[in-house]
């Protein structure tokens, strides 16, 4: 208990530049027969606080109390039964900088030590903006959020920007051609996308992170922008911007170099990104802006304009890192096109098996910047990844689950879980009707009426169905051991299929060999 508790007090200090070297419980004895507890021996679980497992062995030795009972019982006031929440009221005193710093996620700073100065003299509010250019975020979005997610975990407020307003313009940055404009009706629907699936994940952090944890903000810069005047606008805070400064945005001079050059549009991009960031800062006080480093142009843009605009300093911009692979390729980026937060475009189950194909080249560093979990925890994973005995895979199934579970939340990960379970070659995992409806888009599915299905034989199933070109040929497929319903070997060529075998009433699951799987709907 005591070892477990000098780890947990480590990990809990070594944001603040602190470890621990030395845990120990001094008991004294009440009578000189008391000398040693020899004979006692006790057993706790690995959930049992270390703080209240030492509690309860002092009180368990009648001959021993503490040496100092006062200050035992001060640090069990201070721990919850559970050996998170210390790290996590720690953490929320943490200096967020470093915290950036040690996992990756820190790529420029307007001015680093004036930061780490307001935020350990009070919580901040911290943006991040996400135009909608599509119904779904992707995971090179995730970022983002992970950095709002730790300024969270640091005690300060994450505010979630939608860009209603500038997402109808497009952002040049990055871009060597201008985005395509979309109409309202596109856009509108994109926003309520993509702020379901930022409430959703910026929620499922803060259940993570613990009750310390500020509630987070979503809010959409429509609302500000959508009754201004394209007069207004220029009069209120076009007059404070500086064509000369604006022009010597590398995403300004990159596009004007190129044979498309730039639209006045797009153009005016980085000044209506700066006036978001005056206005949170004026009207919300919110202090910090967070984006990629190929948006330092649009951030320097509002720090500026608030200097000027509102006359004041303390507003700051961080940037973060692109997420790339170790060959450079952009990480976030399938075969099949972007890898989604939505599970209405991508399930749990296809996200999941995205993370696990991460290379153990990538799988440290991606442990770093995309998951939670402590650094010194990283690290012992990394050392196992070289040492005997390391079974495959096992820290790209680490990684899988924590992003997922962050993406999709506890019920979006046993969903994945299960399928993965479920649909590996040869699986006889028996899943459940939501599940396997789940799993609709990820493989072969066919529909058939209750009475093409239910009293028929699996060879008349798996031919209807296509499963097998013919009957014989799925007759030869049972007879060869290779045919299953609901993970189950099928071993008769004239078994039937039951109600019972319709999981639900609505599905059921054939397999031809280990590898060929079919699910069918039962309409």
């Amino acid at each position: 208990a005591l070892r477990h508790d000098r780890e947990m007090a480590s990990a809990t200090i070594r944001p603040l530049g602190m470890s621990c070297q030395r845990v120990a419980l001094r008991l004294r004895a009440r009578t000189a027969s008391a000398a040693t507890p020899a004979g006692r021996h006790f057993v706790f679980t690995p959930q049992t606080s270390p703080l209240r497992a030492v509690a309860s062995l002092a009180h368990r030795l009648p001959a021993w109390q503490p040496a100092s009972r006062p200050a035992l019982q001060m640090r069990l006031h201070a721990s919850s039964a559970t050996a998170t929440e210390p790290a996590a009221a720690a953490l929320s005193k943490a200096d967020v900088v470093d915290v950036l710093k040690e996992r990756g996620l820190l790529d420029a700073c307007t001015n680093e030590d004036e930061l780490r100065k307001a935020c350990a003299e009070g919580s901040l509010s911290v943006y991040c903006g996400f135009d909608p250019t599509a119904d779904s975020l992707h995971l090179g979005n995730l970022l983002g959020i992970v950095v709002l997610a730790w300024f969270q975990r640091c005690g300060h407020t994450p505010v979630a920007l939608l860009g209603g307003a500038t997402g109808r313009v497009g952002d040049p940055s990055g871009k060597s051609a201008e985005r395509p404009v979309l109409d309202d009706d596109t856009i509108n629907a994109n926003t309520a996308g993509i702020k379901a699936i930022l409430e959703r994940i910026l929620a499922n952090g803060a259940a993570d992170a613990g009750t310390h944890a500020p509630p987070a903000v979503v809010m959409n810069n429509l609302d500000w922008f959508g009754s201004m005047g394209f007069l207004e606008f220029l009069r209120e805070v076009g007059k404070y911007a500086r064509v000369g400064t604006m022009m010597a945005k590398d995403s300004v001079k990159t596009r004007l170099d190129s044979e498309q050059g730039m639209s006045f549009t797009e153009f005016s991009y980085q000044l209506l990104q700066g006036y978001d960031f005056c206005h949170l800062f004026k009207e919300h006080d919110v202090r910090v802006q967070v984006g990629g480093s190929d948006q330092w142009g649009n951030i320097t843009a509002g720090t500026d304009l608030i200097r000027r605009l509102a006359d004041k300093e303390g507003a700051w911009g961080v940037t973060f890192p692109l997420l790339l692979k170790a060959d450079g390729r952009k990480f976030g980026k399938s075969e099949d096109g972007a890898v989604w937060l939505s599970p209405e475009r991508l399930s749990p189950y296809k996200f999941y098996q995205y993370m696990l194909q991460s290379t153990d080249a990538d799988v440290v560093r991606f442990m770093r910047m995309l998951t939670f979990v402590p650094l010194a925890e990283i690290e012992a994973i990394e050392a196992s990844m070289s040492a005997d005995g390391y079974v495959p895979n096992t820290a790209q199934k680490r990684l899988a689950e924590e992003v997922t579970r962050f993406v999709h939340g506890k019920e979006g990960l046993t969903q994945a879980l299960k399928a993965t379970e479920g649909l590996k070659p040869g699986a006889d995992t028996v899943l459940d009707a939501a599940t396997l409806e789940a799993l609709a888009g990820d493989i072969p599915t066919a529909e058939l009426a209750r009475d093409e299905v239910v009293g028929k034989t699996v060879v008349d199933v798996m031919a209807a169905t296509g499963l097998q070109k013919s009957k014989g040929e799925a007759k030869r497929m049972i007879k060869g051991g290779g045919a299953r319903l609901n993970n189950v070997k099928v071993e008769d060529e004239d078994a039937t299929i039951g109600e019972e075998d319709v999981i639900e009433g609505r599905v059921l699951l054939l397999a031809a060999g280990k590898k060929n799987k079919l699910l069918v709907r039962v309409m």
